[in-house]
């Protein structure tokens, strides 16, 4: 189906994300971005989210028959999100209104509101709103136009980068339907600048430019998942390889234009959170090639190296513990080295404790007696310290009984008063230490279990 003019109100100078889709093919300026350019008119031209758009799934069959619900189209960046919203535009009947979150006012969403309240009730005629990084709304501005969603004045089409279960109010989410778009892969993004290069009408196939077979895939591969950055560094190297009047493009002038291409990672975004997690489980997995990985994904996005080390020191006490104590000091030793040296010869000490903390034995049981102590206080309440215990530091105190009965251990054979007891007496027989059988804690545990039999 053809892309056709919007029909949007005219609100001034209000920005608008759609006036490139707004203008009749063929493109006519020529200083129109090839990423622009190319982008899908229709959902037959889209490349991945075959399990979205692909044949007769429920999102395609919504668009073809302009019976869209509100939804949040969720994923990370050129996997589609604006393109889809744009193919809407194209075919519904309704009135399509694209609105920034960045860009845009709470009182000039008030007037889109106003306008469709307007139109639906005057008019019959229904209202459907993109909002473009919807995440970027507070809860609190989000909650302007819940109202009209519920009843609804305007069907919701939203787009993020951001999990919406964290960054898209509650309510508001209840009453959208969420699609999630994955990172594109290879194959498709190979297929996408393939097509650019050869599209006469809309891409660079009147620049006589020529690929080595492995250029192509290694542009789609530096994009790392993003349509958009694959066509635009397509661009760019079409660009300089005409500007220096040569007509085949290799791999290694590809090479050249991605030799520090950015990673898909954002430091605010979910992304991060998923690469610290993949580090995180890595080490407990006790794979150290896995955790060495994803250590340098976070400190090649740019990560601040200082959050990697404070992962390593709390791994260290959470997930080893007393199985290696080591674990700790090699993890302190390592900030403290980071410290003196920056980058890059920050990175050694950094590898070291990753590697180090990976293989080490394992356990948990460190978190595990604090926490079961935490809620025994947080059961029994503030619990009186024994009078056995306590210091008698006056007179007073030995006449009242502090300090009575107390065995000093170092006075005992092997330092250890068999039968004595430190706990509350509400407390006394409960184990919060259970030793694991890895590493250092097996010796542990076999030392706390004669213990723990002496004691009776």
């Amino acid at each position: 189906m053809a892309s056709r003019q919007v029909r949007r109100p005219s609100r001034g100078n209000a920005p608008t994300l759609f006036e490139a889709a707004e203008r009749a093919r063929p493109w006519s300026d020529a200083g129109t971005p090839l990423a622009e350019r190319m982008r899908p008119a229709d959902l037959d031209q889209m490349v991945g989210q075959d399990h979205l758009v692909a044949g007769q799934r429920p999102l395609a069959r919504a668009i073809a028959g302009d019976r869209v619900p509100s939804m949040i189209l969720w994923g990370p960046p050129g996997s589609g999100k604006t393109t889809l919203a744009r193919i809407v535009a194209a075919r519904t009947q309704a009135t399509f209104v694209p609105y920034s979150a960045v860009m845009g006012s709470l009182p000039e969403l008030r007037t889109i509101l106003d306008e469709a309240r307007q139109a639906r009730a005057y008019e019959g005629r229904r209202t459907i709103l993109f909002i473009d990084e919807i995440h970027r709304f507070h809860k609190g501005q989000q909650d302007a136009f819940l109202p009209d969603v519920e009843n609804g004045t305007v069907t919701l089409i939203g787009a993020t980068t951001e999990n919406p279960s964290f960054s898209v109010n509650a309510a508001l989410l209840s009453r959208c339907k969420v699609y999630r778009l994955e990172t594109l892969g290879e194959e498709a993004l190979l297929r996408l600048v393939e097509r650019a290069l050869t599209d006469v009408e809309h891409g660079l196939g009147g620049t006589g430019i020529q690929a080595e077979p492995e250029a192509l895939r290694a542009v789609a591969r530096a994009a790392d998942g993003d349509a958009r950055r694959a066509l635009n560094t397509l661009e760019m190297i079409v660009g300089q390889l005409q500007r220096d009047g040569q007509t085949v493009l290799t791999v290694e002038a590809v090479g050249k234009a991605s030799e520090r291409g950015t990673l898909l990672y954002d430091k605010s975004g979910e992304e991060h959170y998923n690469v610290v997690s993949a580090f995180i489980k890595s080490m407990r997995g006790s794979d150290p090639d896995a955790a060495i990985y994803w250590a340098m994904r976070m400190l090649e996005a740019g990560d601040d190296p200082l959050f990697v080390l404070r992962r390593l020191l709390i791994f260290a006490s959470e997930d080893i513990g007393n199985a290696d104590p080591r674990a700790l000091q090699v993890a302190v030793a390592a900030d403290q080295s980071f410290r003196r040296m920056g980058m890059p010869e920050g990175l050694y000490p950094i590898a070291q404790a990753v590697l180090y903390l990976a293989v080490a034995p394992k356990s948990n049981s460190v978190g595990k007696a604090f926490s079961a102590a935490r809620e025994a206080i947080r059961e029994h309440g503030s619990l009186a310290v024994p009078m056995k215990l306590r210091n008698a530091v006056t007179g007073l105190m030995r006449d009242e009984g502090y300090g009575k009965g107390y065995r000093y251990a170092h006075d005992a054979p092997g330092h250890f008063v068999p039968g004595e007891t430190y706990l509350p007496q509400e407390l006394e027989g409960q184990h919060f230490y259970e030793p694991g059988v890895q590493g250092l804690e097996r010796a542990i545990a076999e030392r706390l279990e004669v213990l723990r039999k002496r004691s009776g």
